[in-house]
Formats: C-alpha cells, structure tokens, sequence
C-alpha cells in the first residue's frame, strides 16, 4: 500500500524543503522542471498550499508550461514589478525561446545573439534609451553599444533571481519554461513568435504582477537604480 506523504498541511510547512520554496516563491522565483526537487514538492504538495497563500492574498499558480508562481491578489504579501529593462530583455529571450532553433541547442543561446536580437528588434537608439531611461543617452556608438550591454546584464540578473533565465559561463543562457509568461498576450495566434516581434518593436507587452516582497527593484513605470553601483561591478 502507497502512503500519502502529506496528510495535512502541517505535514508540508515540517518538509525541510518548504522554507526554501516558500522564501523562493515569496520573492517572486518562478519554480520549474529545472528546479526538480522544489518542482517536485509543490506537484505534492500543490492542494494544501493553495489554501495557504489564499490566506495571505496570493494564488499558488500551476503552469501547463510546466512551473509555479505566486500570483497576489491582494496587498498583503507585497507585488513587484519588473524593470523597463528586464521587461525588455525578457520578451527578447520569451521570443529566442519560441524559435526551433532554441530547441535544437537545449534551451541554450549566447548573449551575443541576444543583444542582437533587441538592437534589430528597436533599434540601437531605442534600446539603450529605453534600458538607461534615466541617464543621458550616449552620443559614441562604441559606448551606447556597452551601455546596453550592462544594461542586459543588470536586467539579466534580475530575471535570473525570478527564475526566468539561467546564466551560463562563457556569455551563455539557458531560457527556462516561465519565459512563457511573457508569450501570454499572443498565445492562441497562428504565429506567435512573429506576433510578440510586433508587440515588443511597439513596446506593447507587459507582464502581470509577481509576488514576492518589494525590494525597490520597480516602481510603476520606470523602475529604480537603487542597485546600480552593486551592478556595474557584477555586469559579465
């Protein structure tokens, strides 16, 4: 006979894994199939810990793509929004992420290819004005080029804490399942990859609010700098 490992939702909160997922989700970390055991203890323990986010404003979403996040509805637990730049970088990787080619190489793409991708997408201008809104635009181009390229970074470090994207030595990224949620507005379409391309040139995409505490990354448009001196000196 199997036994049920959780009988009650005391059982789950006494799991050594949950203050970690717990924390994790709370931050606003996307939890997927490359995070096997913490997927794993929320397909488990999926019903008892719906019930408890309820009481703390949050819904405990399950994803067909495969992942799980926290979802507020309400005010309590705290909501954080992305970056003008991390919205950006993150439609850029949502769309390398539909392309087959991201399949044939494991989800892994170079940066290079990234940063290509934005510049053709809006434009070298637009990208670093829209990465570095609150700062003089470069007039070099040598130095808008690398402006934008720690602008990436920045962002990238940010969708890697919320469990986007994976950086990889050697200027690598692996896109994880989530980047899905950037894909939201076009899904059902004929042709989503070419559609979300439209929408991020227009700068139309937006991302529902995460979950998780509020730690000055966002406000309700630009977003902050208040990590810019810790950023610089991490940017690859």
């Amino acid at each position: 006979m199997i036994t049920e490992p959780y009988t009650s939702l005391e059982d789950v909160v006494q799991d050594p894994v949950f203050p970690d997922v717990d924390l994790a989700l709370r931050r606003g970390r996307h939890i997927d199939l490359d995070d096997p055991e913490w997927f794993a203890f929320l397909a488990e323990t999926q019903h008892w810990l719906e019930t408890f986010y309820r009481r703390f404003g949050c819904e405990l979403i399950r994803v067909t793509d495969g992942y799980f996040y926290l979802l507020p509805s309400g005010d309590r637990l705290g909501r954080r929004q992305l970056t003008r730049g991390e919205m950006l970088v993150g439609q850029g990787l949502a769309l390398m992420y539909l392309d087959p080619a991201t399949l044939k190489a494991s989800g892994v793409v170079p940066l290079a290819q990234l940063l290509e991708l934005l510049a053709s997408l809006v434009g070298q201008d637009r990208l670093v004005a829209t990465l570095n809104a609150r700062r003089s635009r470069p007039r070099d181009a040598r130095i808008a080029e690398e402006t934008a390229r720690k602008e990436v970074a920045k962002a990238l470090r940010g969708l890697e804490r919320l469990g986007f994207v994976e950086r990889l030595p050697d200027d690598l990224l692996r896109l994880r399942a989530p980047l899905m949620r950037f894909a939201d507005p076009v899904r059902g379409l004929t042709d989503p990859a070419r559609a979300l391309a439209q929408l991020v040139e227009r700068g139309e995409v937006t991302l529902e609010d995460d979950g998780g505490d509020d730690d000055g990354d966002g406000d309700e448009t630009n977003g902050s700098d208040e990590r810019d001196g810790q950023d610089a000196e991490d940017a690859p």
